[in-house]
């Protein structure tokens, strides 16, 4: 739990989280009109999503599947019966004039996410519901400086609105969460979690109060933010500024509030609306949502393995660390590149080339490990020369750079460049007497008493080898020598 300093004394903070995550379909949620991302504007509108007259709603019982499988992935409650409602509000972008959306009966109920933090701690949180509805349309207010254009591409997309407790204490933990529940969407499939897209989205619930024996304070809601620094920078902000106003004597209103990205403040969007202002009433066009306990029982037979539970396998089968084990399976292409290797090969021996080489190369290129140069099978042959002693940790890090920039086979670069490991005992030991009979005040140092030279001696000792000899036999036969 973080802690608010004040200047009157410390602050909890309180943050409950809304996702907004697309629902992974090629059709809208009550329309066949198509779904793919960047269209021009308004070619993927339907008469049911423009809201023409007499049009009528057909539910896209993919749709539903997705949501009841994301329900699952996060052992929440399935209800067999669920109401889609009417939710009335007016926007130029929003042609009915209200949204469909769930109320009272969602789809889904309680249910419980587990957050790891990067200090090694484990957070449950609660979820309250996932509701699924549809999206508005989207208002274009920088294509003239007089009018604002209004594309209906997005209106009609299934969304799935998953509504976490209040029970998220600092920004850092809100932003794991949402990284988290972006992992299991994409492990399940029912959601791409492309934030730069607008698949997913954040709305963050932010309150403050003295301490966790006093009730909620009032919360204002921060909309749509759309990435994972975005969400720590403007709770943070936020709650600075309730504290600021607490501590100055005022109180909070509760409202709407945007966050700006470009200052990493958030202002003004509008006074909170409450559930009675919108006027919510079971939508007359759809019958109540009947499912059959067979139908989420099939869905759930279906489910693949997901982080939580790959991280338990790969701490049991491969005595892989905790930490090392949450980066793996933080993404699941990731897992399946390093399931693809480690099949052959010491399994920390792969999670440090996957975690550390690999990923600092992907980082500094600006690669996804989709379009990584260094193919698993790449990754394999450099690691079978490491472990057949081939070739020494150090030249494995040069062999690995001219992979990624060439995409040669390891042991084609190591045959080519001559980087074979010396193991001849009889070479290593010519270089050893070489380096120690070019260095004899540095012998009679080390054997008055400065161990620390030993380090000196190997330095020199690969230096001059190319750093091909074999680093465990130079140790042994560079121990005698000085004995």
């Amino acid at each position: 739990m973080t802690k608010i300093k004040g200047k009157t004394g410390d602050w909890e903070l309180v943050i409950g989280l809304e996702v907004h995550a697309q629902i992974a379909s090629n059709s809208k949620l009550f329309s066949g009109a198509p779904t793919e991302f960047g269209a021009d504007p308004n070619t993927q509108v339907s008469l049911v999503d423009a809201a023409m007259p007499g049009m009528l709603p057909v539910l896209n019982e993919y749709c539903i599947e997705q949501a009841v499988r994301t329900g699952l992935g996060i052992n929440a409650q399935i209800n067999l019966t669920s109401i889609f409602d009417r939710k009335n509000y007016f926007y130029a972008d929003l042609p009915q004039g209200y949204q469909i959306s769930q109320f009272l009966d969602p789809l889904v109920g309680k249910g419980t996410l587990i957050v790891d933090m990067p200090n090694g701690d484990v957070h449950p949180i609660g979820i309250t519901r996932i509701h699924v509805e549809q999206d508005a349309g989207k208002s274009l207010h920088d294509q003239n400086p007089r009018s604002t254009y209004i594309d209906l591409n997005r209106s009609g997309i299934a969304l799935m609105e998953i509504v976490s407790e209040p029970d998220i204490r600092s920004a850092e933990e809100a932003a794991e969460y949402v990284k988290k529940l972006r992992a299991i969407l994409r492990y399940l499939g029912t959601c791409d979690g492309d934030m730069e897209k607008g698949s997913l989205r954040c709305d963050a619930n932010v309150s403050v109060r003295r301490s966790s024996n006093d009730p909620f304070g009032t919360r204002c809601e921060i909309k749509n933010i759309n990435s994972f620094r975005n969400i720590t920078r403007a709770i943070e902000y936020e709650a600075e500024r309730q504290v600021e106003i607490l501590e100055d004597g005022g109180s909070i209103r509760q409202e709407t509030r945007l966050f700006d990205a470009s200052n990493g403040t958030t202002r003004t969007m509008r006074t909170k609306e409450d559930a009675h202002d919108y006027r919510y009433f079971p939508d007359p066009d759809l019958l109540p949502l009947v499912l059959e306990q067979a139908f989420v029982d099939r869905i759930k037979a279906t489910l693949p393995e997901l982080p939580d539970q790959k991280k338990k396998r790969y701490i049991k089968d491969w005595h892989l660390s905790p930490y090392d084990a949450k980066v793996l399976v933080a993404d699941q292409e990731t897992a399946e590149f390093f399931e693809k290797v480690v099949i052959n090969h010491d399994p920390k021996l792969t999670a440090n080339w996957v975690t550390a080489e690999l990923f600092g190369r992907l980082n500094k290129a600006g690669l996804t490990i989709n379009e990584s140069p260094v193919t698993p099978e790449k990754l394999s042959g450099l690691l079978s020369l490491i472990e057949d002693n081939t070739i020494s940790g150090k030249i494995a890090k040069q062999v690995f750079d001219i992979v990624f920039e060439t995409g040669k086979d390891a042991n084609q670069i190591v045959e080519e460049q001559g980087l074979r490991q010396v193991t001849d005992s009889g070479a290593i030991e010519k270089v050893i007497v070489d380096v120690l009979a070019a260095n004899p005040d540095k012998v009679a140092e080390y054997k008055s008493g400065k161990d620390k030279l030993f380090g000196f001696f190997i330095g020199q000792i690969m230096k001059a080898s190319g750093g091909k000899a074999n680093p465990d036999r130079v140790n042994e036969i560079l121990r005698q020598k000085l004995q």
